[in-house]
């Protein structure tokens, strides 16, 4: 099913280290769209969750091309780092 986070998975699958910044500037350019206010506000949005029949949408582009998600809510960005690294 599509999202409309499909194209930060695709951006993930690109990057060619262990780990990435992201703003969320530069993630919203990314997608194409604002993120929700959640987004924002509360760590929880970035939930690295491993179940597949989790209904949050976002946590599966980060996790289906291989990263976990590190929100930094004051920075207004987020460390994506490979699955299995440090």
């Amino acid at each position: 099913m599509a999202t409309k986070y499909d194209p930060l998975r695709l951006h993930l699958k690109r990057v060619a280290t262990s780990s990435t910044v992201l703003t969320f500037t530069e993630i919203e350019r990314v997608i194409g769209t604002s993120l929700p206010p959640t987004a924002g506000k509360r760590s929880e949005w970035w939930a690295n969750e491993i179940s597949p029949a989790s209904r949050h949408v976002q946590c599966h582009a980060w996790r289906d091309a291989g990263f976990n998600a590190f929100p930094n809510l004051t920075g207004q960005t987020v460390t994506f780092r490979r699955i299995g690294t440090n």
